[in-house]
Order: structure tokens, then sequence, then C-alpha cells
């Protein structure tokens, strides 16, 4: 992100920032009544879900002496999803459980995992989180006063619409689809000849019923919560892009902390991280997540397969094969191409090496 828009981005947190404390450093032992924890999603979501299995974990590991307090529905960024990194970072709001796309503004190396069609698979994503390129990333978020302390995850974003499937490029020619707010998702979808509109989900919901807007992507834990079935009957499985979490604080508030409130406050946020990550996935992975939640969670609840669930409710799957994948992929390369030297050089060679491609 260049200085003038990151300049910009500070001044829409001014205004709370004059009303808010900063992150102030405190003795050890001093610590504040809560903590807030921005969320984009509701309590309902796995997202969600993960978020409030961190904050009582953290309450269990602290001995009660910190209290994280989940704010669903983005309510402290009063629409600004966006802004939510530079919120954190100046202290406005302590801590987030967030998607790296709305992150992406600040740390634009978190655009390596919105290349379209480029991390494709679960092994993939596990080797760059768990890699250089990881690693990186979390290198970058710390220059901007932010702590990073656990990934979670969204899942890969699939493509979904009223008009018909969706199989080759030709097929999104025209189509009106809601997409999220950043640019390279804009960049995306006008590569494949598609209408792309940025606009809230409430906005969205609206222009699904009137039949304005025909389509929009989310990964299908999303869209089962939502009951996109109510609007679209059209699902496209093509992991074009992939949508990972980040658990991360206020490096300054964090850096107050004494050692033990961190180790315990890092081991929450690793282990709601693996719980939230195994409920995104699970019926996704065949049985792998869904091992983790019996063996490691002793979680008793059955997730039912969440495609099936899309198609029991009326609508028509279209799995792409590598072949009709390739045809996207060679589509896109040029909005790929472009993007490398926003991710940065450096990130996008790390993200070959961790993946294994040549």
């Amino acid at each position: 992100m260049n200085r003038t828009l990151w300049f910009g981005c500070a001044l829409v947190v001014a205004g709370v920032l004059a009303a808010l404390p900063g992150c102030s450093k405190k003795p050890a032992g001093s610590f504040k009544k809560e903590y807030r924890m921005q969320v984009t999603v509701g309590p309902q979501a796995y997202w969600g879900m993960g978020a409030a299995r961190f904050a009582d974990l953290v309450r269990e590991k602290t001995g009660g002496r910190i209290n994280v307090k989940p704010y669903f529905g983005s309510q402290l960024l009063k629409g600004a999803q966006l802004h939510s990194a530079q919120m954190v970072s100046s202290g406005a709001i302590d801590l987030a459980f967030e998607s790296t796309i709305n992150a992406s503004p600040a740390i634009p190396e978190m655009n390596v995992f919105s290349l379209p069609f480029f991390v494709k698979t679960y092994e993939r994503l596990d080797r760059l989180e768990q890699g250089e390129t990881g690693r990186l990333i979390f290198e970058a978020m710390k220059k901007k006063k932010l702590m990073p302390l656990a990934w979670g995850e969204n899942g890969f974003r699939q493509l979904t619409n009223s008009k018909r499937a969706v199989r080759r490029p030709e097929d999104l020619q025209g189509l009106k689809i809601r997409v999220v707010g950043t640019e390279i998702f804009v960049d995306i979808f006008r590569g494949l000849g598609a209408d792309p509109i940025n606009m809230n989900w409430g906005d969205a919901v609206t222009a699904f019923q009137q039949n304005t807007v025909d389509g929009q992507e989310n990964p299908v834990s999303i869209l089962n919560n939502v009951q996109i079935f109510q609007f679209q009957t059209h699902l496209t499985i093509w992991n074009y892009v992939v949508d990972p979490l980040i658990l991360y604080w206020c490096k300054k508030e964090w850096d107050a902390f004494p050692e033990d409130i961190q180790s315990a406050i890092r081991a929450a946020a690793e282990e709601a991280g693996r719980y939230e990550k195994a409920l995104c996935r699970a019926g996704l992975d065949g049985a792998v997540s869904l091992n983790v939640l019996r063996d490691e969670f002793h979680e008793p609840i059955e997730i039912p397969d969440p495609l099936r669930r899309l198609e029991e409710n009326g609508m028509t799957v279209s799995r792409l094969t590598d072949e009709e994948i390739s045809l996207f992929e060679a589509a896109t390369r040029p909005v790929l191409n472009a993007w490398i030297t926003r991710v940065g050089e450096t990130v996008y060679q790390a993200a070959l090496r961790d993946m294994g491609v040549p």
C-alpha cells in the first residue's frame, strides 16, 4: 500500500482515536476490564464460533485476568470493514479475528492468497501459512503495529448466480457479481468479462431479491449460513481464491503484557484457530477435519455435508475439472501478473517455494 493510501485510512479513524485511549504501556497485572475484539461475521458462523471459543479459552488460561469480548457483525467498525487493521494498530480496537482480505489494504502482502487460481488446495494453503510466506506476512504485520497470533480460515471462495451454470470464462460474460471491496476482486471479475459490483451484504440481499445483481462469491460455509439458495440457483466450485483468517492484537498493548499472559493468550489463539479451521473444512476435506474435531476437541456435533445441503435446497453444483479451471487460470493470468508487484516479489517467490511450484 502506498503512503498516501495508508495516510488516508488513518484519517478515517482519527475521530475515534480522539475519544479513545491508545495502547499505552501498563504495569504487569494492570489489565482492562474488557478487551474488544472485532469479528466480521455473526456468532453462528464458524468464524464467529472460533472467536467465541478464543474468548473462553483466554479467560480460562489466564485465570480470568483477561476478558476478551467479541463484537460480532463488525459492530466496532460501523461498516468500514477494510479499516480493521488500522483500528487495531492504533489502539482504537484491541484485537481482531479478521479475514486477510479485509486486512489487505494495510498489509498488501496478504493479497498473495487472493491471486487468482494460485493456491488451489488445502495442502498448498497449509504450506504457505506454516512456511516462509506466513513468516513474511507476520513480519509485515508487526511493522504495522499488529501482533499476529494464529491462523484461522473462512475457506475457498466459490461462485453463485441466478442465471446460468458457469463452467467457462465466457459464461461469466455480462453477469453482475457482488464482490468484496478490495481492488483485486474487481480486477479478477472484470478480466473474466463480468460486471463486479462492490456493496455491503444487506444491500446485496436486496439486489438479489430485485434481480438487479446476478451473483456473488463466498466460501461454502458462508453460503449455507446466509442460505444463499433463497436467491441463487447455480454454484460453481472453482477454488479461485482462498480466504484465511488471522487473529491479531494491538502490538503496543501486546508488548505491555507480562510473559505469562502472552503465553496464555497465544496458546488460546492457536487452539481456537485449529478448532475454527477444522469447523470450516469439515465435510470438504474428506474425514480429516471431522477427525480433528472428534479426536482433539471431542466435539459432539455432527456436521452435514455442506455441498449436499446446498444441493438439497435446489442448487445446481458445477464442480469444475482441472481442464475447465485451466481456462479460467489462463484468462486471469494478466491479473495475477499485475498483482505480483503489489504483493511483492519476495512474498510471491516465497509462496512458489512453499507450495513446491516451479
